[in-house]
């Protein structure tokens, strides 16, 4: 075996680990708006720290692996694939943090003790859910249709939070007239950054395609125009 495929195989396992703290972040904060677990904000805070090292550690291992090996083919496309991945998984850890701050001023107001009443919310967050296991599934494991599975949910997702959008007001009706800016903000924002975390696994997938077959997948409208 040749001296980089074991620096790949390590930086494969690196990117398992750091995507598998992000899940585990995911996992926590969708569980904690459907009040299906407490709250773990400290939890999930220490957690957005430790994936921010490993960004770092990771992309240090890909530049090095460029600069000792001067790779090719697919191992160029592997290692560079490997940092936007990286880069999408420490966003979405963002995304996590900001949908519990949002969470943690909702709870301020009795009544939105729980959103697991609002319209279509659990379901888009359970399809984001599982689309960002698929995505790390199909990093590890190199698997194309089961990438292409998840990109075809993107859309999905776009349509769900589009229906909350526009069913909101319904939702929040019975809000005092003081605090119900407030309470429609702090939604609008974790549903954003719902739908955002979707769109970091589809950026996965779309990575895992280039990685497998180096075809670019991304802005296929654009592509055709030209």
């Amino acid at each position: 075996m040749r001296h980089l495929d074991i620096e790949i195989d390590d930086l494969r396992s690196s990117l398992v680990n750091m995507s598998n703290l992000v899940k585990e972040m995911i996992n926590s904060t969708i569980d904690q708006l459907l009040m299906k677990s407490e709250s773990s904000i400290s939890m999930i805070d220490s957690t957005e720290r430790e994936v921010n090292i490993q960004q770092i550690v990771i992309d240090e291992k890909c530049l090095k692996l460029i600069a000792l090996y001067q790779p090719v083919g697919m191992d160029l496309r592997f290692i560079t694939s490997a940092m936007k991945i990286n880069s999408d998984l420490e966003r979405m850890g963002d995304e996590v943090i900001n949908i519990s701050r949002s969470w943690t001023n909702l709870v301020k107001y009795p009544e939105f003790q729980s959103l697991a009443e609002l319209p279509n919310l659990p379901k888009m967050a359970e399809i984001v859910r599982k689309m960002v296991e698929d995505s790390i599934a199909a990093f590890n494991t190199s698997d194309i249709k089961l990438a292409d599975s998840v990109l075809k949910q993107d859309d999905e997702v776009d349509e769900l939070k589009e229906y909350i959008f526009k069913n909101l007001g319904e939702f929040i009706k019975k809000s005092p007239i003081d605090s119900i800016i407030f309470i429609s903000m702090d939604i609008i924002f974790i549903v954003k950054s719902i739908e955002r975390i979707g769109a970091h696994a589809a950026n996965i997938c779309e990575d895992v395609i280039f990685m497998a077959q180096g075809k670019d997948i991304r802005h296929p409208k654009a592509v055709s125009a030209k």
